[in-house]
């Protein structure tokens, strides 16, 4: 069994995860490198903190006691306006630090996001784009489901 935490932006904090939830569920966006048939349990739901992302130095600690084999960087802090600056210094801590791999991304991108964003200049900045790109893998039908 994989055991999963999610780590959400604090400017969502108040999102019920229903996309990470049914992305997971549906094995899409970041969740795709599970199989279908392996079993997966959510041991932690929290946000970063709010910038610079306090929480992101303690909650893989509760993550861990909780058995966590894998953390996922939630969809949101590539998608927010603007993305979070700091998304490759929370992967690179918490997998120093803690030894847990990160995958950012839970949700594919919903297409209304892609269809904006994709006009930005920030999109394709360095820094971005490593993360934007394996959450574009879903069709253009399945992206659109999670407008």
């Amino acid at each position: 069994m994989k055991k999963i935490g999610i780590i959400i932006c604090a400017r969502y904090q108040d999102c019920g995860g229903g996309k990470c939830f049914r992305a997971l569920r549906e094995r899409h966006g970041g969740f795709s490198l599970y199989g279908p048939d392996e079993e997966v349990e959510i041991v932690g739901y929290a946000n970063c903190g709010g910038c610079p992302g306090g929480n992101i130095e303690h909650v893989p600690a509760e993550f861990l006691k909780n058995g966590c084999d894998v953390v996922h960087l939630a969809t949101g802090l590539v998608v927010g306006y603007p993305p979070c600056p700091s998304i490759s210094q929370f992967k690179q801590f918490i997998e120093s630090h803690y030894g847990l791999p990160v995958v950012v991304g839970t949700h594919p991108i919903p297409l209304k996001y892609l269809e904006t964003h994709s006009k930005l200049s920030f999109w394709n900045a360095e820094g971005v784009k490593e993360f934007v790109d394996p959450l574009l893998t879903e069709h253009r039908r399945v992206m659109e489901s999670y407008n």
